[in-house]
């Protein structure tokens, strides 16, 4: 099987050559930049000496400065370290500035203008920088240095409000799905300023909020929510017209069924749970007769389900053309035989933990996935080399820089 390394030499990166430096920490900032290193972009973290990302206290540890946490939003970077608070360390991005095409931070409204690396303070020495900031809400409203955390604005943008059973308070979603699709949908920014900017030769400031993109993601409920003038109801795992369309139990666990039209209705009923019956109950005729009637319904066929093994569901559904899936653990979905074949989980070499798994990127490019370029690095693991490369640092300045606590070296290997 070839490795990484050979496999990123067979294909053509559709970022390669972009040069991308990520400021940013956390969730949001580093999936941007995350998505980035998955296409080609040569991507470099900077982060404090001596705490680094914040996320690297985070989750469980790997070796000494790594967490799964950190981990999930940091593959296929490099790591440098600097102080920007130091004049010496603003000045090395200012030196590697004209060398990058694109800078990504997640500062509090202010906090990069202040640091010395806002917008217009960049512009000037990078022309045609696209320069991508991720804040908490609107820069040019009055809650614009406010910070932004995600199980907050999952509560101002409704999500927790459509999420869970309609008798449970509401709920947030099990990941940090706001910082998630904001650095997707900053990313999407990016690449789109990047194809302007192959045209025009101009920059461009992106400028994300994390309450724009979580009330976003409310999607066709919260367009619901504008047609009715209120809240919609709540189905947990069910859906609000489709019927039956959710999580059901088995005789010994769970399982996905998504019947999502009346073919395949009369088919569930005759040929999975035999129970001809039901569907010939007028009552239950079509989906919009079952979503009218559901609370006659679902009982009925929830109480047929526990009567059947869930493998014998399976079989017979997969058979009749009707979608389902059996719910697995979270460690059963990442151990499974389709992940596996699917290659979505890299063991890679860590300098003390021996291996560490890894997420592969989720991209196939002319039937192939994207490969790990880099493992998600370690503290300050390229500072020395990227400095050396792009600015010909010497070692003795760089020593001088590191005992001034201007930046942190990796120890030299072997």
């Amino acid at each position: 099987m070839a490795t990484s390394a050979e496999q990123s030499q067979d294909i053509d990166f559709p970022l390669d050559g972009v040069r991308v430096l990520d400021l940013s920490r956390v969730f949001a900032g580093p999936m941007c930049g995350q998505v980035l290193a998955d296409f080609g972009a040569e991507v470099i973290k900077v982060e404090h000496p001596g705490r680094g990302d914040d996320t690297r206290d985070w989750g469980m540890r790997i070796g000494k400065t790594e967490t799964t946490y950190y981990n999930s939003m940091n593959r296929n970077k490099r790591s440098i370290t600097l102080d920007l608070q130091s004049k010496e360390g603003l000045q090395i991005v200012y030196d590697l500035l004209p060398q990058f095409d694109v800078v990504l931070h997640n500062f509090k409204t202010g906090g990069a203008e202040k640091l010395g690396v806002g917008y217009e303070q960049l512009k000037t020495l990078r022309p045609g920088l696209v320069y991508c900031a991720v804040a908490g809400y609107d820069t040019s409203g009055p809650e614009a240095t406010r910070p932004g955390y995600d199980l907050v604005i999952q509560g101002e943008a409704g999500l927790m409000a459509l999420n869970g059973e309609a008798d449970q308070a509401p709920l947030k979603f099990g990941v940090a799905v706001v910082d998630l699709m904001t650095g997707m949908y900053a990313a999407q920014a990016v690449l789109a300023a990047l194809f302007r900017r192959e045209r025009t030769g101009k920059g461009r400031l992106i400028e994300m909020a994390l309450y724009d993109c979580g009330l976003m993601v409310t999607g066709y409920y919260g367009l619901d929510a504008m047609q009715l003038g209120h809240d919609p109801a709540r189905y947990g795992n069910a859906h609000p017209s489709i019927v039956p369309y959710g999580l059901f139990e088995a005789a010994d666990g769970p399982l996905i069924i998504a019947v999502g039209n009346n073919a395949q209705f009369e088919k569930f009923c005759r040929q999975v749970i035999e129970r001809p019956d039901i569907v010939e109950d007028l009552r239950f005729a079509t989906n919009v007769e079952r979503a009218r009637n559901r609370l006659e319904l679902v009982p009925l066929l929830t109480m047929r389900i526990r009567e059947l093994e869930r493998d014998v569901l399976l079989e017979r559904m997969t058979a009749a053309g009707i979608p389902c899936g059996k719910v697995a653990g979270l460690h059963e979905a990442l151990t499974s035989e389709r992940t596996r074949r699917g290659g979505l989980v890299r063991d890679m070499p860590h300098p003390v933990a021996g291996t560490m798994p890894v997420f592969a990127p989720p991209y196939r490019l002319d039937g192939q996935r994207l490969p790990i370029r880099h493992a998600p690095p370690t503290l300050g693991e390229g500072t020395r080399e990227v400095l050396q490369r792009l600015l010909a640092m010497e070692d003795d300045q760089l020593q001088q820089l590191q005992q001034r606590g201007v930046l942190t070296l990796p120890l030299p290997k072997g």
